[in-house]
Order: structure tokens, then C-alpha cells, then sequence
């Protein structure tokens, strides 16, 4: 085969790849292709991976547009395979749809996203982009006393919901659209369904008990206007009037009959972090949601079976304007083992210092810093699906999809957790070629190590008599000395010689691992790492061999040296 010929394969491999993962070729997976494709090339591993370099290199600086063009046009077979794998993936269920669809996702923000709220938000988007509809981010920001909202937290969603691959359509703040309801609170006023409540609540909460209506609820809708333009300029203090909807006072739910659409909250003593104290008289959440879906045209609405009682609520208000509510469809709760979920424990981590990326904790900011994948999180919630019943995810779930998806990309490095120091005796210089990656075993680093050497091995696999030191020999251990016994793979298999990670002395890293326990905080493991690991970036996600995954949180530099902190993702 031609060098001509082998770059066309390499193209093709890495169009196929690119589209796959959004634009963006891995050189690994290319080239494990390839060679998978055609063994016989594995004795050029050399030349094919710096062929593949460059090849990635010019389809990366293509558009994702270009790059489907050129597969389309060149390689259809190739979008044929692609096809078939994304086939085999975990995908939604089909629902009914006429027309355009529209979905939304509308968090309150007073906290961070978690494994729980994001269910909605990749649900909602994934069919939005399954249809070819819009997605909506809509902050759901009305309660500036109860639930009040954080500053930050508009942010911390914003970033959450990107980080996830999820791009919204529209933006919008229900804290912003107050004129809004208050123009389809005055439509209500007028056509009699709605009236001002000046019964304290305990005063309604008698009546409501007893079918007997609190005395505003029959006057004429002049008088209920009047009333409400008195809320709007201040006439009442909170506590002292709200507009509540006619419903049926007979309703088996009490929470159903005549429920409070606005009311007022002393914004001087509970001010909204964007709006401040400009509104006093603020929507409840089922009055504003159902202004908005109709408003921005949401045909369809995922959410917990928990918001039933909520729809049918707002069932009410779409009768009465003769709307045609949202096709609603309700998952069951998600159930989160292996975290810390225990909201005491979570507010003392906070109060000393913990924040929303805390990798005890089951916010998307804590997988995140944890080295969890966002498209592990999107197959957990798309395998978990629109099932009713409850459904448990534990975070042994989370990080056995996670693991397959890191093994085919991170780095094989060489940690030493339990460091000790011994002296090598071997009869010449020797360089060991380690492979970043078992894939590609012709992309390596070297590491030259001279007899008299010292070098970090674990504790624990001093105990043993010999060992084989990862790519460079086999050794038996005397007193304070590595023995050379053999060089090859093949007589340490003879001596039954345990393969292990080692680190050279003159070329240690020291790497601090933060490992998260649920039940007990964070725990730090202090070792010694390979000289490539001082040359990772923040963020990288790499395997330290026989210990497990770990994402570097940070590179601090300690008297002119690097010192690594790494969090341990999982094994």
C-alpha cells in the first residue's frame, strides 16, 4: 500500500471520528482503528502515527459542516457505519409531536444543578434535538423569600448545562416578565375568574375547610381591579392581600381550591439578587409557569410525577383563556447512592469552606471536578429514560460507563502512592519506552535510567522478591537495592515477576491524590509521579497505573518545583 493510499485511510478514519465526537478528532482512536482495520501496518506504528497527527490536525480546522460534506460526498460507507454505531446507542423513546416542538427547561436558581434537576434539562434537549425543535432556559426566579434565588447560581446553571453539550435556543427570566403576568392577572380580574383575598390565611384556610368563600371572591371584577392596582402601588404590606384564581371550593385537594396566583413580599427585608426591591408583588411558581409556556408556545414538558398536582393547577388558567396546554410527560424520582446526601452534612461542608464542586457531592460541578465525562452523565439519564417508577443511580453506575469511555483516551502514567527509595544495580544504561497508551505502543515517552540509579517503587510491592519494573527490567529486591535478574517480558512471565509502576528519584513529581468519601470527607494520599506527570494541564484526566483515574484540580509551585493535586475519579 502506497503512503497516498494510507493517508486516504487515515482521512477517512478521522472524518468518521470527527463527526462523531463534534468536530474533533482523538489521534488515539484514529490510529487503534487503523491498525484494527490493518495489523500489517503495525510495523510502521511509527510513521502511521505521525502521519495520523497530521492528517487529525487538517480535519480538526475543518467545520463540522465540511467535515459531514466531504464523509457524505467521499466516504458514504463510512457514514453508513456511523449510523449503525450510533444506532446501538441508549436514545429516547419516540413521542407524539405535530408540528414544531418546543420544550424547555426551567430551574430555580437557588442552588446548583445535580444529577436530579439535570435529568429534565438533557431529556428536555435531547428531544428538542431529536425533533429538530427549540430548547428554552428559563430561569424560574419568582421567590425572593422562600426559595430565593443566588446570585451566582444563574452562572453556575448556565455553565452546568454547556459543559453538558446543551445549547439553548432562548434565554429568558421569569423575574424580568413580571409586567407580564400582571397583564394576564388583570385579563383573569376581568372575566371574573380571579379575585383579591384580603381573608388573613388562617381566616381562608377556615372557610376554604368548610366551602365558604372569603367575602372579595363574589364582589364584582371593577372592585377585585381596583384592589389589585391597591397591591401593584403599595397599598397592602405583605400578608395582608393576594390575588388568588377561582377554582371549586369543593375540590377533594385543598391545595387546589382558589390558588394564590400573586403575593406580596416585603422585597426590603427580602430583596431579589437582580431585581432588588423594584417588585413587591411577585407570581407563584404555577402562575408564572403557565403564563410562560403559553407565552413562548412549550408544546411539550418533561418533569417529575411530582409536579401532577402542579399541572393540574395550571389546567385551570389554560381553561379559562381556552389555551391548549403542553403534552406533559412525568418521570419518576431519581434516587442517588454513593454521595453525600445528607443536607446537614452538606450544609457544615459548605459553612467550612466546601463549594458547589465539592467531589462528595452530587452536583454536575462535582462530577465534573471528580473527572466525570458529560457524556457519561448523559447515558445514565437517557438509559434511566421517562420511566415512571423511581429509579436508583449510584455512583458505582456512573463511574462503570465513565471508565469505558476514559479507557479508550487517557494517558497510562506512573504514580507511586506508598514511595520507597531503593538503589538499582544494573549492568548498563537503560531506556524504557512506555507507551502513553496500549493502543498506540509507537507513541511513547523514554526514560533513561544509569546503574546506581534510585528509584520509587510502592511499599507494598517491596514485599515481594522480584519484580518486573514496568517496561525497563526485571529485578529482585535485596536490602535497600534493586537486582537486575532480566530484561524481557517473557522471563518475567518465567519468575512469576509482578509488573509495577516506579518512578525515577531525580526526575519525581511530588502529587497529592484527593479521594472523596460520602461518609468520611476527603482523604489525600501523598506520592511520588513520573516526570510527564508534571507536564499535565489542569483539567487533564489520566489513568496512574494500578491506582485508578484521577483529574488534575491543580499545579502549585513549591520552592521553584511543581507540585501536582489531583482529584481520584474512580478505579
Amino acid at each position: 500500500m502506497y503512503m497516498e493510499e494510507i493517508e486516504e485511510l487515515i482521512y477517512k478514519y478521522a472524518l468518521q471520528n470527527a463527526v462523531k465526537h463534534n468536530g474533533k478528532a482523538n489521534v488515539n482512536a484514529v490510529v487503534s482503528k487503523i491498525f484494527s482495520d490493518r495489523p500489517d501496518l503495525r510495523s510502521k506504528a511509527k510513521e502511521i502515527v505521525d502521519l495520523t497527527k497530521k492528517v487529525v490536525e487538517k480535519v480538526n480546522s475543518m467545520s463540522v459542516e465540511d467535515q459531514m460534506k466531504e464523509l457524505k460526498d467521499k466516504y458514504p460507507d463510512m457514514l453508513e457505519e456511523r449510523k449503525k454505531e450510533e444506532s446501538g446507542k441508549k436514545t429516547l423513546p419516540a413521542i407524539s409531536v405535530k408540528g414544531s416542538l418546543i420544550t424547555r427547561f426551567a430551574p430555580n436558581p437557588d442552588g446548583p444543578l445535580h444529577l436530579g434537576n439535570a435529568r429534565a434539562a438533557i431529556i428536555s434537549y435531547e428531544y428538542a434535538s431529536m425533533y429538530k425543535g427549540k430548547f428554552i432556559l428559563r430561569f424560574d426566579d419568582t421567590d425572593p423569600k422562600v426559595k430565593k434565588p443566588i446570585k451566582e447560581a444563574y452562572d453556575w446553571i448556565r455553565e452546568d448545562l454547556k459543559w453538558l453539550g446543551i445549547k439553548w435556543d432562548l434565554e429568558v427570566r421569569a423575574s424580568a416578565r413580571l409586567w407580564l403576568y400582571y397583564k394576564y392577572a388583570k385579563v383573569l380580574i376581568e372575566k371574573g375568574y380571579a379575585y383579591v383575598d384580603t381573608c388573613s390565611e388562617e381566616e381562608f384556610k377556615e372557610k376554604r375547610d368548610k366551602g365558604i368563600p372569603c367575602p372579595n371572591r363574589n364582589k364584582e371584577p371593577s372592585f377585585n381591579l381596583d384592589l389589585f392596582e391597591k397591591m401593584l402601588n403599595g397599598g397592602f404590606k405583605e400578608g395582608e392581600a393576594v390575588l388568588r384564581l377561582k377554582t371549586d371550593l369543593n375540590l377533594p385537594d385543598p391545595s387546589q381550591r382558589d390558588w394564590v396566583l400573586l403575593r406580596i413580599i416585603d422585597v426590603k427585608a427580602n430583596p431579589h439578587p437582580l431585581e432588588g426591591d423594584k417588585y413587591w408583588v411577585w407570581p407563584t411558581y404555577n402562575f408564572a409557569s403557565a403564563i410562560d409556556d403559553h407565552d413562548l408556545t412549550v408544546t411539550h414538558i418533561f418533569r417529575g410525577k411530582e409536579h401532577a398536582v402542579n399541572a393540574e393547577k395550571q389546567k385551570w388558567i389554560y381553561n379559562y383563556m381556552g389555551w391548549s396546554y403542553p403534552e406533559v410527560h412525568e418521570f419518576g424520582r431519581l434516587k442517588l447512592e454513593g454521595f453525600m446526601m445528607s443536607k446537614s452534612k452538606i450544609r457544615t461542608a459548605l459553612d467550612r469552606g466546601a463549594g458547589i464542586d465539592d467531589p462528595r457531592l452530587p452536583t454536575l460541578a462535582g462530577l465534573r471536578r471528580r473527572g466525570i465525562l458529560p457524556d457519561t452523565i448523559r447515558e445514565i439519564i437517557i438509559t434511566v429514560g421517562l420511566k415512571v417508577s423511581d429509579a436508583t443511580i449510584s455512583f458505582d453506575n456512573i463511574a462503570s460507563v465513565n471508565r469505558k469511555k476514559l479507557d479508550q483516551i487517557a494517558k497510562r502514567l506512573m504514580f507511586v502512592p506508598k514511595p520507597r527509595e531503593y538503589v538499582i544495580d544494573i549492568p548498563e544504561e537503560i531506556i524504557a519506552r512506555i507507551p502513553y497508551h496500549p493502543s498506540n505502543p509507537s507513541n511513547y515517552r523514554e526514560i533513561m535510567v544509569k546503574p546506581g540509579s534510585s528509584i520509587f517503587i510502592d511499599e507494598n510491592d517491596a514485599k515481594e522478591k522480584v519484580l518486573r519494573l514496568m517496561e525497563l527490567c526485571n529485578v529482585t529486591i535485596e536490602g535497600g537495592k534493586l537486582i537486575y535478574h532480566s530484561r524481557g517480558l517473557e522471563e518475567a512471565r518465567k519468575i512469576n515477576a509482578k509488573i509495577v509502576q516506579w518512578v525515577k528519584k531525580d526526575e519525581a513529581v511530588p502529587v497529592i491524590v484527593y479521594v472523596a468519601d460520602p461518609n468520611a470527607g476527603v482523604s489525600e494520599i501523598h506520592g511520588l509521579g513520573e516526570k510527564e506527570i508534571g507536564n499535565l494541564k489542569e483539567d487533564d484526566i489520566v489513568q496512574f497505573v494500578r491506582f485508578g483515574f484521577v483529574r488534575i484540580d491543580k499545579k502549585e509551585v513549591k520552592n521553584n518545583n511543581v507540585v501536582i493535586h489531583a482529584i481520584f475519579s474512580h478505579e
